[in-house]
């Protein structure tokens, strides 16, 4: 097939190179303020990855015209944090045409909705099909521009739905050859939620931030950053998210057997399993608090949850403390800019039965 990436980030970089490795014509994206990757892999015309795949693919372009990138793509991939989606569904909107499958990985809750709105399509519209992933399907870093260190592709676990919920299996079979272990989601709702970034990064961070301040992040994320009473605050958090989950009639995993199934962890607790869990080794802290690990995490993913969970009646004492506290630290009010909310996507005024059901 013809694939654009949009974003070349790590996780766009990665899935480039990985369909580019499986034979695909990949065309790259970002924006002209994000030059330096794109720059790297065009100088290279492809990219290098080592870890858990490796080599070199060709990519047929590296380019800041989103023009260019989507011309005669018949798969197109959104890859970049929860920022990043209404950026890419702005500079699509009235490019994209009938037949078109786009692909919002991760969803960093409702990502898929979110795209749609601004990409200008109905949720009723499915002359282009819109589809998210709960998790990106990597464990990546970029080394230099035009190079990346992936230190998992999963190997199971990561959920895909579609937009409509009939064209999933579909989807599934079209990216089957890249990605063999992606499974199906019940609904958008279910992709949203089993996502657990929220959960673990800002807990981790909040519990080191005079480490990350002080060392500018020089210590091993979930390796170093991981103690016991950390682990009671992601469970604490975990917890929330799967009684959300229940309230909507969804099954959302615990984040420690998700991780066993995805290959990242070995046990099924919330202390040890994170620091010698395989998929996570070697992955350092980021340098500074001011990152998407609070950004993303809580701007977008638990202020959702917050929400959704006031919505329908699922109390979150400690995910709207976790938002609290990290405002308070970044001197930025989360909860009250609600950058992401059932509100913004539409779906504010529905009870629980009423979201199950569209």
């Amino acid at each position: 097939m013809r694939i654009a990436v949009l974003g070349a980030g790590a996780g766009g970089t990665a899935m480039a190179f990985d369909c580019a490795s499986n034979g695909h014509e990949v065309r790259l994206f970002d924006f002209p303020e994000f030059p330096d990757n794109i720059a790297g892999v065009d100088k290279l015309k492809g990219i290098h990855a080592d870890g858990d795949i490796s080599g070199f693919a060709e990519i047929a372009a590296a380019t800041h015209d989103i023009d260019a990138a989507l011309s005669g793509a018949e798969l197109i991939y959104v890859v970049g944090p929860a920022y990043s989606t209404e950026a890419f569904g702005n500079a699509v909107a009235g490019r994209l045409v009938a037949g078109q499958t786009v692909i919002v990985s991760p969803s960093s809750c409702g990502g898929a909705l979110a795209f749609k709105k601004a990409a200008g399509l109905a949720v009723d519209d499915h002359s282009v099909r819109v589809a998210e992933t709960s998790t990106l399907h990597y464990a990546v870093r970029l080394t230099e521009p035009g190079h990346v260190r992936v230190f998992l592709k999963l190997k199971a676990g990561n959920l895909l739905a579609a937009l409509p919920g009939t064209e999933t299996d579909s989807i599934l079979e079209m990216i089957a050859d890249v990605y063999p272990s992606m499974e199906p989601a019940s609904s958008v709702m279910q992709t949203s939620l089993q996502n657990a970034n929220p959960i673990i990064h800002p807990a981790v961070t909040l519990a080191n931030a005079a480490r990350i301040e002080s060392t500018g992040g020089d210590f091993l994320f979930y390796e170093e950053g991981v103690s016991d009473s950390t682990g009671r605050l992601i469970e604490a958090l975990d917890k929330e998210r799967i009684a959300i989950g229940a309230a909507l009639g969804i099954d959302i995993l615990p984040d420690p057997v998700m991780g066993m199934r995805q290959g990242y962890m070995l046990a099924d607790d919330y202390g040890a399993a994170y620091r010698n869990a395989p998929g996570f080794k070697g992955i350092g802290a980021q340098p500074q608090l001011d990152h998407r690990y609070l950004n993303e995490d809580v701007g977008y993913g638990l202020v959702f949850m917050a929400a959704l969970g006031k919505q329908i009646g699922v109390p979150t004492p400690n995910i709207d403390a976790m938002i609290q506290v990290t405002s308070t630290l970044m001197a930025h009010d989360y909860a009250s800019e609600a950058l992401r909310t059932p509100e913004t996507l539409g779906i504010g005024n529905l009870s629980a039965e009423e979201i199950g059901a569209l």
